[in-house]
C-alpha cells in the first residue's frame, strides 16, 4: 500500500531582508502550498524546522503559521502535519500550543525530553522516545508510517547520560586528549538517534515504513554562500548519514537551503527553502518534495517548484559604465503594472578603482520611477598590488594617524589617496585634536580640588593620630 507526504522546511517566517519585510512573499507561498495540498491530497505534510526566522517571532509571523494550519485542516480534515523546531526556532515556543494543535491533527516537536527510568530498572537519564515517535495514517485512518521527529538538537540537550555510562566513558577517556566540543556534540546526537531508532523498530507495525525527520548539518551537504547560521564554529558539527540505517525509508531534512541529496542517496534529502533567503540563493530552483512510499520502502520523489512571487535580481559585478547600461535596460524591461509589494528586490555590485562618494545617488537616479527596489549596493576594488600591500612588521605608533590612513587606503584601493582627500583627513585630525585639548583643559580645574581634599584628609588623619598618642 502506498503512503504519500510532502516535505518542506526552512520557511523563516518573519525574515527581515536587508531591513525589508517579506510578509507578502511568505503569505503568497503559504497560499500556494494550500493549493498544492488540495490538488495533490497527500496523507501528511512534514515541515523540517526553521518555521520562524528568529526565536522571538513577530505576531504577524506567528499568525501566518497558525492561520495556515487552521486553513489546511479546514480544507482537508484527514491531513496530518508534523513540524519540528530548527536552530532559528525556540523549541519551547514551537511546543507551547501542542495540545491545541493536536486537535488540528498537527504534531509540534520542539525539544527532546529525558526521563528517569531507574525505578523500573532502567537508566536515570533516558531519552523519552515516545515523545518523538509520531504514527502517521493514510486517508482511511490506517497506520502506514512511523515518523522519528527529531527537532534541532542543541549541545546542552544531548549530553544526558546515566551515571554508569558517564563513568564508563570517563574511564575510556583516561590518557587521551580531551574531546572537542564538536566531538561531544556528534556523540550526543548519535546517542539520541540510536535510542530512537531502537524504539521505533520495536514500535513499528508489520508493513509500516520508518520516516526520519531532522534539522541538522549533514556531512558533505552543500551550504549556501551567506545564509545558514552555523551550529558550531567551523562546520565541525556536521553529522554522518550513518545516523540513518537502511531500514529508514526516507529522511526529511531541514537546515541547508540548497535542495540536495545527501551522500548521493535518494532517500536522504534536503528540500531547501521555498524562498531565496539571500541573493546568493536565486538560482536554487526552490521546491517542495512529494514523497511516495510503498509499504516499507521508498517508491519515488517528485519535485514541485515554488513560484517566485517577488524576484531577486542581481546586477554586476561590473564597472560603473556597464552597470549603467544594464540598469537602463532593466528599467526599460520592468513591468510597470506590478503592484509595489511585488517589485523585484535589487542587488547591484559595482567595480571601482577608487571610492565614489555619490555612487548611491547615481544608482538611485537611474532607477527613479522604476518598479524596482534597490536594497543592496556593493562596491568592489582591485586587489592591492605588491607595491601597495601593507608591509609587515610596521608598528602603528611609528605610522601615526595620517600614515595609517594612507597605508589603509593603498591596501584597500590599490592607489594613492587623492590630495583633496588627504587634506580633508588632515582637517578632521585637527578638529579631533582640538576637541581633545578642550576636554583636557577642563580637567586641571578639578584636579587641584581632588589634591586639596586628599591633603586635608591626610592632615586630619595625622591630627587624630597625634591626639590619640597624647591620650595614651
Amino acid at each position: 500500500m502506498s503512503f504519500r507526504f510532502l516535505h518542506t522546511s526552512d520557511w523563516h517566517l518573519g525574515q527581515s531582508f536587508h531591513g525589508q519585510s517579506r510578509h507578502v512573499e511568505h503569505a503568497a507561498f503559504l497560499d500556494w502550498l494550500l493549493g498544492q495540498l488540495k490538488t495533490l491530497a497527500p496523507d501528511a505534510l512534514l515541515i523540517a524546522g526553521d518555521l520562524f526566522d528568529v526565536v522571538n517571532p513577530s505576531l504577524a509571523a506567528q499568525e501566518l503559521l497558525y492561520d495556515f494550519i487552521v486553513r489546511a485542516h479546514e480544507q482537508d480534515a484527514a491531513l496530518e502535519i508534523v513540524m519540528i523546531a530548527g536552530n532559528h526556532d525556540s523549541g519551547s515556543r514551537i511546543e507551547l500550543p501542542a495540545a491545541l494543535l493536536a486537535r488540528l491533527k498537527t504534531h509540534a516537536l520542539g525539544r527532546v525530553r529525558w526521563v528517569d527510568d531507574s525505578a523500573d530498572g532502567g537508566d536515570a537519564h533516558s531519552l523519552d522516545c515516545q515523545h518523538l515517535l509520531v504514527p502517521l495514517h493514510d486517508r482511511d485512518g490506517k497506520r502506514r508510517a512511523l515518523c522519528l521527529a527529531v527537532p534541532f538538537l542543541r549541545p546542552a540537550e544531548v549530553t544526558g547520560l546515566s551515571s554508569g555510562e558517564q563513568a564508563e566513558q570517563e574511564g575510556e577517556a583516561a590518557g587521551k586528549a580531551e574531546r572537542t566540543r564538536s566531538e561531544a556534540y556528534r556523540d550526543g546526537v548519535a546517542r539520541v538517534h540510536q535510542q530512537l531508532v531502537s524504539a521505533a523498530r520495536a514500535a513499528r507495525q508489520p508493513g509500516e515504513a520508518l520516516i526520519a525527520m531532522g534539522h541538522a548539518h549533514m556531512r558533505d551537504g552543500e551550504v549556501s554562500e551567506n545564509s545558514e547560521r552555523p551550529i558550531l564554529m567551523g562546520g565541525e558539527e556536521a553529522l554522518s548519514t550513518s545516523l540513518f540505517p537502511d531500514d529508514i525509508a526516507y529522511v526529511a531534512l531541514g537546515h541547508l537551503h540548497r535542495p540536495q541529496r545527501v551522500g548521493g542517496e535518494e532517500r536522504i534529502r534536503y528540500c531547501g527553502t521555498p524562498l531565496a533567503m539571500d541573493f546568493s540563493e536565486v538560482d536554487y530552483g526552490h521546491r517542495i518534495l512529494d514523497v511516495t512510499l510503498n509499504n516499507e520502502s521508498l517508491e519515488k520523489v517528485t519535485e514541485h517548484r515554488v513560484p517566485c512571487h517577488v524576484a531577486l535580481t542581481r546586477v554586476g559585478p561590473a564597472p560603473l559604465a556597464e552597470i549603467t547600461t544594464q540598469l537602463t535596460a532593466l528599467v526599460a524591461e520592468a513591468q510597470a503594472d506590478l503592484e509595489p509589494t511585488r517589485w523585484p528586490w535589487l542587488e547591484v555590485t559595482v567595480q571601482l578603482e577608487a571610492p565614489l562618494i555619490d555612487l548611491r545617488a547615481r544608482i538611485e537616479a537611474l532607477l527613479e520611477g522604476a518598479p524596482l527596489r534597490l536594497i543592496k549596493l556593493v562596491t568592489r576594488y582591485p586587489a592591492p598590488s605588491a607595491e601597495h600591500r601593507a608591509p609587515k612588521g610596521v608598528k602603528l605608533d611609528e605610522l601615526g594617524p595620517m600614515g595609517l590612513f594612507e597605508r589603509h587606503y593603498r591596501a584597500t584601493y590599490d592607489s594613492e589617496p587623492d590630495p583633496a582627500l588627504i587634506e580633508d583627513f588632515a582637517q578632521l585630525l585637527e578638529e579631533v585634536e582640538a576637541a581633545r585639548e578642550t576636554r583636557l583643559e577642563g580637567e586641571p580645574a578639578t584636579r587641584p580640588a581632588r589634591k586639596a581634599d586628599k591633603a586635608a584628609s591626610i592632615d586630619k588623619t595625622a591630627s587624630a593620630d597625634k591626639a590619640k598618642g597624647g591620650q595614651a
